[in-house]
């Protein structure tokens, strides 16, 4: 075995959670020996060979042989200036994360860069990343989504996401903070109000306490006993922190730490309907899990202010916070509530839509994992807000699919024509041409072919047209006519048109391509697909990237994954 290529197709592979990539390798090696360029077809098998071994490893098992083989590559200040991560601050003998989705639908790309950077640093100091499903209440219009109980471990390892096998959800929690709460009560730090939303906005304005907070601790118990016992409906009570209401940040002052809801939950039903605020639920679960970092958005600053005042109530060591600025992509609309009514509504067909911009949809669009999560690290781990066009996060992806994808002829919206006087004429096209080794595609033509209309409508007389790598023609009225085979005659022209894709009409299948957008795009495609298997991604000559999702009545249908 060339162990120059198995060193680097061991370290890719580590680099990306155990699954190396071909033309990432190749490039390594050749920059290490560049004379086995002089052999590329040789190379580019026994490169796939080799990662065909390293692929079907653990990735346990990856790390220990590059261990052995290239220890330097797995220097963890390698490692961590590789993933662009800072060191943790404050790192002791272990290192515990966690990520908590609130399950009102499927993670999607904006939720992917906290996950991300936390699977990052668990992976970094060998540490344990805790998943925890945030199943509080929820308010009226953020409501959880039953489904997403299965599709956010689904996507989180579909995203290689190493989270610790005993999912914690906090609708299992609420006897646990029901006597921390307690605790906070009989420390004079918590008290029961009856107090209108509107008389509370006015006190928090004018700083002034209402006189809910002035009760005794023994009366305020029994209370919030009473509370427990259902005596209260939904709106008339909450339990609030007694926090400085000369605080110079208003909102942070008497924040509510739990309310009554009626609405059934998924998992518990009618068992609670008494529930804690993220901050207090957090402040608790964060010192119980033994979390010793928390990674989340700089949005949530008030909420990490809140953790540390209770904390200091309890005479608790919380984990060290740290804060990332917002990531916005151009041209990409994140929402769950609306894709939630999308769904719900059937304009969007599933969970699944490309609208939604979800994990599953990336997935079975056909993008690569190791594309997202290079993505999502190259914003690093800093509290400045990043707008980024949609085409970086394509760009990321396309630098691993382009030495991937083979190459076909997809011609959308087809119109059949004839070329008068071709000749029979046999066509060899590489199926990727870097990478001859692949093989090629073979047809016999006989001046039928079909083409988009959109070009055979700006087709122009007396031009010389190509149909790419076959053949050179004139229009002349309607009549399209042979002119010649050679290229450089079609170069060399003066009166030069454009060079045209095809499919040749005795070498065709139907296609569809599910855009973005939601439409769908039909024609024909050279009918050398039939080659393929599902999930295989391919480029659409000159068009685009799409993976094949499916194959029914002989029509092959894709999803678009982008240009």
């Amino acid at each position: 075995m060339n162990e120059l290529i198995y060193k680097h197709a061991l370290h890719n592979a580590v680099k990306y959670e155990g699954k190396a990539n071909l033309g990432a390798i190749i490039g390594k090696v050749l920059a290490e020996d560049p004379d086995l360029k002089s052999n590329m077809k040789s190379l580019g098998k026994e490169v796939a060979d080799i990662i065909k071994k390293v692929n079907s490893m653990k990735l346990k098992d990856q790390i220990e042989e590059l261990e052995k083989i290239a220890p330097e590559l797995l220097e963890e200040k390698n490692i961590v200036e590789e993933r662009r991560l800072p060191p943790l601050p404050n790192v002791k003998d272990h290192v515990i994360l966690r990520v908590a989705p609130y399950p009102s639908g499927p993670l999607h790309i904006g939720n992917a860069k906290q996950i991300i950077i936390n699977d990052e640093y668990a992976k970094i100091y060998k540490g344990k990343l805790l998943l925890v499903i945030d199943d509080t209440i929820g308010s009226e219009e953020k409501n959880i989504e039953p489904e997403a109980y299965d599709l956010i471990p689904d996507g989180l390892k579909w995203l290689n996401v190493s989270f610790d096998s005993n999912i914690v959800y906090k609708s299992d929690r609420l006897e646990i903070y029901y006597k921390h709460a307690e605790d906070l009560i009989r420390k004079g730090m918590a008290y029961t109000c009856k107090c209108s939303s509107e008389k509370l906005r006015e006190n928090r304005a004018n700083r002034i306490e209402c006189l809910c907070r002035k009760n005794k601790v023994s009366d305020i118990l029994e209370e919030w006993h009473e509370v427990l016992k259902d005596k209260y409906k939904q709106g008339e009570i909450a339990l609030r922190l007694k926090t400085s209401m000369q605080h110079p940040n208003p909102a942070f002052r008497d924040r509510v730490l739990f309310r009554i809801s009626e609405r059934v939950h998924p998992r518990v039903e009618n068992k609670y309907k008494v529930w804690p605020m993220l901050e207090f639920s957090w402040a608790v679960d964060d010192y119980l899990l033994k979390i010793t970092h928390v990674i989340r958005g700089k949005e949530l600053m008030i909420e990490s202010d809140m953790e540390r005042f209770i904390w200091e109530i309890f005479g608790w060591k919380g984990p060290e916070l740290m804060h990332t600025g917002l990531l916005t992509i151009e041209g990409v609309k994140l929402s769950k509530s609306k894709s939630k009514s999308e769904v719900k509504s059937g304009k969007y067909f599933g969970w699944d839509d490309p609208r939604t911009w979800s994990l599953q949809s990336l997935r079975r669009r056909g993008f690569k994992v190791e594309a997202i999560r290079s993505f999502c690290l190259s914003f690093g781990v800093n509290e400045n807000e990043s707008t980024v066009s949609v085409d970086k996060f394509y760009a990321e992806n396309r630098k691993l699919v382009e030495s991937e994808a083979n190459r076909y002829f997809l011609v959308e919206d087809s119109v059949e024509v004839e070329i008068e006087d071709a000749p029979k004429t046999e066509i060899e096209l590489k199926l990727h041409p870097d990478f001859p080794e692949r093989g090629f595609r073979n047809y016999i033509t006989n001046g039928m072919f079909h083409i988009s209309r959109k070009d055979f409508n700006n087709i122009e007389d007396g031009k010389i047209n190509r149909l790419m790598d076959c053949m050179n023609f004139i229009k002349k009225g309607n009549k399209f006519m042979f002119h010649s085979l050679e290229y450089e005659k079609f170069r060399d022209a003066k009166n030069k048109g454009m060079i045209i894709h095809y499919v040749p009409k005795d070498n065709c299948v139907g296609f569809e391509v599910l855009m973005d957008n939601g439409e769908i795009i039909n024609g024909v495609a050279e009918d050398q697909i039939k080659n393929l298997k599902i999930d295989d991604v391919i480029q659409a000559e000159r068009r685009f990237f799409c993976r094949l999702d499916a194959v029914q009545n002989d029509v092959y249908k894709f999803w678009f994954t982008h240009k």
